[in-house]
């Protein structure tokens, strides 16, 4: 007797929504490499985009609220079983919003490391600072935020409520894993999905190393595209918003906390000809490094894959003073990258899309805005439920469903 034909599962895109549906997809009770054949297509290169600029920022207080406890138990389960902690950066964090005055050159201390005058012994202008940091309201680890810069500081979460992941290295070890258990993932940009009397037939893409044209048959395609998914479904509302970023080796450790600042710039501060607020963020990780982000803009169109994605020196500049500017470790830190990338947003606001469309067998996981890296187990095991149980079990995800939006 001959074997059914497998199911046939493409996932397009390798972000982190592709690789945390591919890892849950092979996990299923149900999957065995037998029955299913699970196909993973990316353009580039596994976290290429927006999945490896992020600042990776987990919050019980995230949004959509029907996803967000799901997918925040699910990173802590994630990391014990895989060790998370060594792979990918995962912990607990303190989180807090910061007011602040940005300092000019001429009220911030003196680099002499940064000069090139070598290490310096500390004259014990320290050793008060405690006194100093409480008096400015902040919490005992932020030793590193200068006190004479803080307006305010609250407390954005309680203990527990907040954590962190390595969003490049969380991405890259959730498609190591997934391959480990029989996905396939290959290179190349999808251009199009195949359909034949409303159902999904196939993919078809341009083969990263040859260029040839390749039709992969498809009876499920699940469709994780982030920005460029408009480019595969035009009824998808989601665009593209370019952000900025960059990363700094502090001149000393921080502490572990994520920051969302407001920071006065005051005339004549790096270029500027009026005062202006900015709302830098700055997300400290374990591995002694500080990620700060700015501002999103839509200057310039969504490229054609997340290689071609321009970087506005100029946008980055920006985020390294500000920070510098309320902080002597970030502004003598070496900055290690200087980057862009496109968060998929929404054209009408709100967002993810979770769910089957309109087309049978094609299903949406996309538009997850800033909110990516925290989402991306939770909407993972929502698809592999939806696409091996027939429906989703694990969370109530109505409120996602794309056909509200007329896909």
């Amino acid at each position: 007797m001959t074997a059914p034909e497998p199911q046939h599962i493409v996932i397009i895109g390798g972000g982190i929504i592709g690789c945390c549906t591919a890892y849950f997809l092979s996990r299923h009770p149900l999957y065995h490499p037998s029955t299913h054949s699970i196909t993973l297509i990316e353009a580039t290169t596994i976290a290429g985009g927006a999945s490896g600029k992020a600042g990776g920022l987990l919050a019980k207080w995230a949004y959509p609220s029907c996803l967000v406890p799901l997918s925040f138990r699910l990173h802590a389960r994630l990391a014990e079983e895989h060790a998370g902690a060594q792979r990918w950066g995962y912990r607990l964090v303190e989180c807090g919003q910061l007011g602040a005055t940005a300092r000019t050159l001429a009220t911030s201390r003196p680099s002499s490391t940064a000069s090139g005058q070598g290490p310096a012994e500390s004259l014990g202008k320290r050793l008060g600072l405690d006194k100093t940091l409480k008096a400015a309201g902040l919490p005992e680890g932020l030793q590193w935020v200068a006190p004479d810069a803080v307006t305010s500081y609250e407390e954005m979460s309680k203990t527990g409520d907040t954590a962190q992941v390595h969003p490049e290295l969380f991405t890259r070890s959730m498609a190591v894993l997934a391959k480990e258990r029989g996905v396939n993932i290959v290179y190349g940009q999808a251009k199009s999905v195949g359909k034949t009397d409303g159902r999904v037939q196939s993919v078809t893409y341009t083969d990263k190393e040859t260029k040839e044209e390749k039709i992969v048959s498809a009876d499920t395609v699940v469709l994780t595209a982030g920005p460029w998914t408009q480019n595969l479904y035009s009824a998808a509302p989601i665009v593209g918003l370019r952000a900025h970023s960059v990363v700094v080796r502090p001149s000393k450790p921080l502490s572990s906390h994520a920051l969302f600042t407001q920071i006065h710039l005051p005339a004549g501060f790096s270029r500027l000809k009026r005062a202006q607020l900015v709302t830098p963020e700055i997300y400290c990780r374990p591995d002694n490094t500080a990620y700060a982000c700015g501002p999103g803009d839509q200057l310039v169109p969504l490229p054609s894959t997340s290689d071609d994605v321009q970087i506005d020196q100029s946008r980055c500049q920006d985020v390294i003073d500000q920070i510098g500017a309320i902080s002597d470790e970030l502004r003598d830190g070496e900055v290690l990258v200087r980057q862009a990338c496109y968060l998929p947003v929404s054209e009408a606001g709100g967002g993810p899309f979770i769910g089957e469309t309109s087309v049978k067998g094609l299903i949406i996981a996309a538009g997850h805005t800033c909110w990516g890296i925290q989402n991306a187990p939770g909407t993972g095991l929502c698809v592999s439920e939806l696409v091996l149980d027939g429906k989703v079990k694990s969370a109530n995800i109505q409120s996602l469903d794309p056909t509200k939006a007329g896909m």
